[in-house]
């Protein structure tokens, strides 16, 4: 993976043990602004959304900076998560509301300059003050400009990287499939970067009916390597003779290259061996409320303005 290119002053974390105090400090009031970027799949919105439970003004996907503006309005004092809004920074109207929104002082003032007529529609003023704290969440970031540093000065800034075997220990607390967990124990050494997500993947294949262990072979192999990996996952051969067979038959190679690729295959030595503490599936959570799905139903269409 290509590293977001962040400052110099930013914290690299390689642990949820070094992750969550800072997510806990964002919670608890005592930081302002909190940037937290890093691969995707590896449980930063995760995280945050443990530490901050409902009461937030959760923002992701497609949010406009116009939209920003009204929830940020709407929902004044209350913290506030931009998720998975990594081009937000590269507009310019963007990058002027999150250094507004990101000042160092308690009390901020925000305003939105240009034209608006949905801000008379909807009540809302052209300026107004707040003491929302705010989490940005994302994969990458750039520092593109003047404006994108002078926001990065106004924050603290994590770049989360944690390697897979990190990463599952972390799905250890609260995956439920013994049988999909172990398998991907065992493959955890080819994966050059791991994601959360894998875990409900193959358990959304399994209970298809489909072939759970090829999905989460194609995550970390390719070519001779994800064929010789399939014939070994799959259960329906007695011996390796037959495996050989196959992959021969296959013309993926011949017998020398499939046992070349197997030792390569074999998991590095202290595998993590975890026994999972449930064994079914957690209750279904309450998605955090998507404020802008709610305005668009009474507003329409929410540009910028």
């Amino acid at each position: 993976m290509t590293k977001p290119s962040l400052p110099s002053h930013a914290v690299h974390l390689t642990t949820f043990a070094e992750l969550e105090p800072y997510v806990h400090a964002f919670g608890a009031g005592h930081l302002n602004l909190l940037m937290i970027f890093g691969p995707p799949g590896v449980g930063k919105s995760r995280s945050v959304r443990q530490a901050l439970g409902n009461q937030v003004c959760w923002i992701g996907g497609q949010a406009t900076p116009f939209g920003i503006y009204l929830q940020a309005y709407e929902h004044r004092h209350e913290p506030i998560v931009l998720d998975d809004v990594d081009c937000l920074y590269a507009d310019r109207l963007g990058i002027r509301l999150l250094k507004a929104l990101g000042q160092t002082e308690r009390t901020k003032t925000v305003s939105w300059q240009t034209a608006a007529p949905a801000l008379k529609k909807c009540g809302i003023p052209r300026q107004f003050t707040t003491t929302s704290r705010v989490a940005l969440v994302g994969n990458d970031w750039r520092t593109l400009n003047a404006d994108v540093a002078a926001l990065e000065d106004r924050g603290h800034l994590l770049l989360f990287e944690p390697a897979p075997v990190e990463v599952h220990r972390q799905a250890a607390r609260w995956f439920w499939d013994q049988e999909i967990f172990d398998f991907i124990a065992g493959h955890l050494h080819l994966m050059a970067q791991h994601s959360l997500r894998t875990y409900c993947h193959a358990w959304e294949l399994k209970q298809a009916g489909l072939d759970w262990r090829q999905g989460v072979l194609c995550r970390c192999l390719t070519g001779v390597a994800l064929a010789v990996a399939k014939l070994k996952a799959n259960p329906n051969f007695a011996s390796e003779a037959e495996r050989v067979r196959a992959f021969v038959r296959s013309g993926a190679g011949c017998r020398a290259s499939y046992f070349r690729h197997a030792r390569k295959l074999q998991p590095a030595a202290g595998s993590p061996k975890i026994m999972l503490a449930q064994a079914t599936p957690p209750v279904n959570e309450v998605p955090p409320r998507s404020h802008l799905d709610q305005l668009r139903r009474r507003f329409g269409h929410l540009g910028n303005g």
